[in-house]
């Protein structure tokens, strides 16, 4: 780390220390992320102020909590937290308005707004549909694979009766 960043983090620390230490490891995690670093183990140690086996444990224990992912070894990343999904609905008036309702926010949209936004909303529509293609496919496939399995357990049966017959 270069020099300017390592006094900001000193003084960062002496912020942190009421924090539980899997908090530290955390936030500095998180820190690393917003500065467009890579949060190895050492830079989480040295930006915690924690002694490597702490942070080594810690790093384990917000892995299994789902809290952080390891990349590969030695190497962590946030994982995304998302609040629960609100309900959604869309209301087509009779002057061509639209209202939108998520959770308890209410968008009166225009016909041109309410296009617009149909355009930005139809990259992830596709994105939707994609994957489910993908995972249609895949059902499919392991259906077939465990048809295919089966049948071929048949013939070797069959196979096996028939030349011991002749």
């Amino acid at each position: 780390m270069h020099k300017p960043f390592q006094e900001a983090d000193r003084a960062a620390n002496a912020n942190r220390s009421d924090l539980p230490s899997s908090e530290r490891i955390y936030q500095a995690v998180r820190e690393l992320r917003a500065s467009e670093q890579i949060a190895t183990r050492e830079t989480v140690a040295e930006l915690s102020g924690l002694k490597l086996s702490i942070v080594d444990d810690r790093l384990r224990n917000l892995v299994d909590e789902g809290r952080l992912k390891r990349l590969i070894r030695g190497v962590f990343e946030l994982v995304e937290c998302y609040p629960p999904p609100r309900p959604i609905s869309k209301t087509l008036l009779p002057d061509g308005f639209v209202k939108l309702e998520i959770g308890d926010d209410l968008l009166t949209l225009s016909p041109q707004e309410d296009r617009a936004l149909a355009l930005l909303q139809a990259g992830a529509a596709a994105q939707a549909q994609v994957i489910e293609t993908g995972r249609a496919h895949l059902f499919a496939v392991t259906e077939l694979a465990s048809k295919v399995e089966s049948q071929g357990r048949v013939l070797r049966n069959l196979s096996q009766k028939l030349g011991r017959e002749t």
